[in-house]
């Protein structure tokens, strides 16, 4: 099984979770979660079984030291998580619409996240059988892009295959809208890109087709777009095709995108060639599809990291939607699934 190891952003999500009146006063009250996409993804492989690696700083305080309890807890090897003496840990204040959906409000400035340097990055990091997985959040600012582009140089010089979530949060760049370029620029970098239909949109600006093409004439070899509860498109040399995720009730969106791409990591990681399933569509598909189930299955539960499924649950969905898990090869989780 390959080490996969997710870099960035570890921080606290705080959670809307409803209200309280004192006085003429109605009061918010959040709940404090683990969270961070590239975080989560860490804890959803490790959930499933994998050997999940999480590289990233948070702050030498108390919302760091429970990051990093939560990490290990939920089974993943923080040996290269980092803390800072001075900058603080991230935070996140998230809010919930009636339907689930979530708006962030980020309070991450020179945060420890993102004043990481190349020189504390390890080449062990990228040693072994590795996936490198990153989101675009640790492209936000100079420093920290510099950064995750060194991370990626040495990845690929490693033979690592990398993931990239594009997971765009246009507020957190000081202009208020992502760098096209830049995004872009990894974009090309990446083996495997997660889009949602609005990041490809504002990427490829209005040249759709065209930018599918340029990527997969580029580096990467699958591409995914999703789309909240609609169908999720995938796009490799080879072909192309489409799976429906299952219908469910939406509670907390927060961790479902990361959840699914935790889904496709995960099976990636059990691959002994990952560039067989890459030229295969019955298997992709079916490994798309076991992805759409744990991100289905996140979307009902609130928080991130306590929202994320294991493998029995994943399988409970599997069936509970009239799937035989006998249509998921074997080989393709070790016989786990």
């Amino acid at each position: 099984m390959k080490k996969v190891l997710c870099f960035g952003e570890a921080l606290i999500d705080f959670l809307n979770v409803g209200t309280t009146c004192q006085g003429p006063l109605t009061l918010p009250e959040f709940r404090q979660y683990p969270g961070g996409a590239p975080a989560n993804a860490a804890v959803a492989v490790a959930q499933l079984g994998g050997q999940a690696c999480f590289a990233g700083q948070v702050g030498q305080d108390p919302f760091g030291e429970f990051l990093a309890d939560a990490l290990t807890q939920y089974g993943v090897d923080t040996r290269f998580l980092l803390k800072h003496p001075k900058a603080k840990t991230a935070l996140a204040f998230v809010l919930l619409d009636e339907n689930g959906d979530r708006s962030f409000s980020f309070h991450r400035h020179h945060t420890a996240d993102v004043v990481l340097e190349k020189h504390q990055v390890n080449e062990q990091w990228f040693s072994g059988e590795t996936i490198l997985h990153i989101c675009s959040n640790t492209l936000t600012t100079e420093g920290i892009a510099d950064c995750t582009k060194h991370i990626v140089a040495s990845a690929r010089q490693a033979g690592n295959l990398i993931s990239f979530d594009v997971n765009l949060r246009h507020n957190l760049w000081a202009s208020g809208q992502a760098d096209r370029q830049l995004v872009n620029a990894l974009v090309e970098q990446a083996n495997l890109v997660k889009f949602s239909r609005d990041e490809l949109e504002y990427l490829a600006e209005g040249q759709t087709d065209a930018y599918l093409k340029h990527c997969l004439n580029a580096r990467c070899q699958l591409l995914l777009v999703t789309d909240g509860a609609n169908r999720i498109d995938y796009y490799t040399p080879s072909h192309q095709g489409s799976i429906q995720p299952p219908s469910v009730k939406a509670v907390d969106t927060t961790a479902g995108g990361d959840a699914f791409i935790g889904g496709v990591l995960y099976g990636l990681s059990c691959l002994t060639d990952n560039q067989n399933i890459f030229t295969q569509p019955t298997e992709l598909e079916s490994l798309l599809l076991f992805a759409s189930h744990c991100g289905a299955y996140a979307v009902t539960q609130p928080g991130a990291f306590p929202a994320l499924p294991d493998l029995a649950s994943v399988q409970a969905q599997l069936r509970a939607h009239g799937h035989s898990l006998t249509a998921f090869n074997p080989a393709l989780f070790r016989s786990q699934v």
